[in-house]
């Protein structure tokens, strides 16, 4: 038995040997990879190229990531089982430097695999019990979206004053960053921050001060699509006075708009105004005649509206047989 022992010792020792002398899967991997920095610590390999410029600094980031020790096949860390992973800023919420170097390098759609040497990764000393000291790791990164929030952040840092006198386009600019911030909020159900985000928007185009027609003009056209915003917000924060408020918002920019005719239509059936609701969809639907939505929530509103004038017929019919009685 104690022989073994030293059986299995020797042959530990054997192949540990083994393996120091033949490349690892890293090393085979390194052999496809470009250079990043051009010091050996960050090579990467682009599996699916993506789309337009590349991430800009200081941007927010929705990525799923996974990283992986050499020889395992599960990752330490990942974000694939999340439905809608986390946006992160870049230099303040992506707390490994070498992950924000990588993002840098990445475009939208992009999925590429990225070797980090210790001092881009996790250091000399690891982070026990995940990652032994002085380990390299594989990430695979996707870049989903993202942000110009540098942008947002370089504009909010600035005066009132100064921000008057930065052109209109690049306001807009920073509107629509806010604003896409906003929707995906949405998207993922946090109404309430959804609509922070669009009264945020809103607040900064309120505060420019213009001169010309032109600007009068650029600024009401941004604010459209952030009335819509809102209203549909507040219609699923089952707020439709507010929700009103906005469709009638956009309204008085563009009369003719089906989308806020509709989010009216809906903020009115919702308040039992169906007279009212009726007459939004009746118009929207002038617009746009094969619109289902349009159609079905006018349908709806129609018949909620005759059962309305019924309920009053028959309440009216009861209160005079009443009198008569009397």
């Amino acid at each position: 038995m104690p022989g073994n022992g030293l059986v299995s010792s020797i042959r530990r020792l054997i192949n540990s040997e083994a393996r120091l002398r033949t490349p690892g899967p890293f090393e085979h991997l390194r052999q496809k990879m470009d250079d990043v920095l051009e010091d050996g610590g960050i090579m990467k390999e682009v599996v699916q190229p993506g789309d337009g410029p590349p991430v800009p600094q200081n941007a927010s980031v929705l990525i799923h990531y996974s990283g992986f020790l050499e020889y395992s096949d599960q990752p330490f860390e990942t974000t694939r089982h999340l439905r809608y992973p986390r946006m992160l800023k870049l230099g303040r919420e992506v707390t490994l430097a070498g992950m924000d170097l990588c993002l840098l390098t990445m475009k939208k759609g992009e999925v590429s695999r990225f070797l980090l040497e210790p001092q881009y990764a996790y250091g000399d000393l690891g982070c026990p019990p995940l990652i032994p000291a002085a380990a390299v790791v594989l990430y695979e990164i996707q870049i989903i979206d993202y942000l110009d929030s540098g942008q947002v952040d370089d504009f909010m840092a600035l005066s009132p004053e100064e921000q008057n006198t930065v052109p209109l386009q690049r306001l807009v600019e920073v509107v629509n960053t806010v604003r896409s911030f906003g929707n995906r909020c949405f998207n993922q159900s946090h109404y309430e921050k959804a609509k922070d985000r669009y009264k945020q928007a809103v607040m900064l185009l309120g505060t420019r001060e213009t001169q010309s027609n032109a600007d009068k003009d650029g600024i009401r056209a941004a604010l459209l699509p952030l009335y819509l915003n809102l209203s549909i917000t507040e219609l699923r924060l089952d707020r439709p006075h507010k929700a009103l408020k906005y469709g009638n918002k956009a309204l008085e920019i563009d009369s003719a708009n089906t989308k806020a005719l509709f989010r009216c239509g809906q903020a009115y059936l919702e308040l039992h105004e169906y007279k009212s609701a009726h007459g939004c969809l009746l118009t929207a639907q002038a617009k746009k005649p094969f619109d289902s939505d349009i159609n079905n929530l006018l349908r709806k509103a129609a018949t909620c509206y005759k059962d309305s004038l019924d309920n009053q017929k028959d309440m009216y019919s009861k209160m005079f047989r009443d009198l008569r009685s009397k």
